[in-house]
């Protein structure tokens, strides 16, 4: 018993500090037409993500290749409120099934995450924003 009590109070402290950050899945901010808001999320491993549908039509979904080695990657459907825990370090692309080719996509970095290497396949309008999202703007 006393070992199982150790055991609990090593293992709660490190539960309670993990974050949960939300995600809106947007129509149109002021970054322009189909995006996440935020568009860049740098967080702890074991950090939840909650992925919010603001406004309809929308889902969020890792992308091929942009994800660490060994991550699970994940699909929400539709309009879903979906929460995720993520615990690999590294970076995570995220996309909107629908509106990928519109460029709705975003860059989740767990703990320290080395720039994503962006597929050849990417559509364009998702490259450039993921470009804008890595120079910052």
């Amino acid at each position: 018993m006393k070992t199982l009590l150790t055991a609990a109070l090593l293992i709660l402290p490190h539960a309670a500090l993990a974050e949960v950050h939300e995600v809106h899945m947007l129509n149109r901010n002021d970054q322009g037409p189909m995006v996440y808001e935020p568009q860049r999320l740098r967080i702890a491993p074991g950090d939840t993500v909650r992925f919010l549908p603001t406004q309809p039509g929308h889902n969020a979904a890792t992308i091929d290749g942009m994800i660490p080695e060994g991550a699970e990657p994940f699909r929400s459907k539709i309009n879903e409120d979906f929460s995720v825990t993520l615990t690999r370090p590294g970076s995570y692309g995220i996309k909107c099934s629908p509106h990928v080719a519109m460029g709705m996509v975003m860059l989740i970095e767990v703990g320290e995450a080395e720039p994503p290497v962006l597929p050849d396949d990417l559509p364009a309008r998702a490259r450039e924003r993921f470009q804008a999202i890595l120079a910052g703007d």
